[in-house]
């Protein structure tokens, strides 16, 4: 098996949507009483979250595949080491891409971590605080 084959593989099991940090998210997001739009193709980054009369989104990153400064974002792969760390580099310039056209457009933006999770209450707080 050739390599982009297995990296071909291995890609197409990770989800873009609908993961369970993003449930998780969604949850807890409605039991506060809001609601919100799933995955807005005509906005920028494609938001995991919307809430267009508040002008606001929320993305739910996963800390490994966006390159977050915790313990699982700092991981370094065991194989293929250099195809990642690339991968991971160009998430986080289009991450950076997308906040600054979203801002320019006006929208407020909340990057929930997927570290984030661990810690209900203070997630509860910090989505409460934003859409507030």
């Amino acid at each position: 098996m050739m390599v982009d084959e297995v990296r071909s593989r291995t890609m197409r099991a990770v989800r873009s949507k609908d993961t369970k940090p993003e449930l998780t998210v969604r949850r807890l997001i409605h039991s506060l009483g809001f609601r919100f739009r799933l995955h807005r193709k005509d906005l920028p980054g494609s938001p995991d979250l919307v809430f267009p009369g508040r002008k606001k989104v929320i993305f739910v990153h996963g800390c490994f595949w966006h390159g977050h400064d915790c313990a699982r974002g700092a991981r370094k792969p065991k194989s293929n080491g250099d195809y990642w760390i690339n991968k991971v580099a160009r998430n986080r310039e289009r991450d950076q891409q997308t906040e600054r056209l979203l801002s320019d457009a006006g929208w407020q933006i909340c990057v929930v971590w997927e570290c984030e999770l661990k810690d209900a209450e203070a997630l509860r707080r910090k989505l409460s605080s934003f859409l507030a």
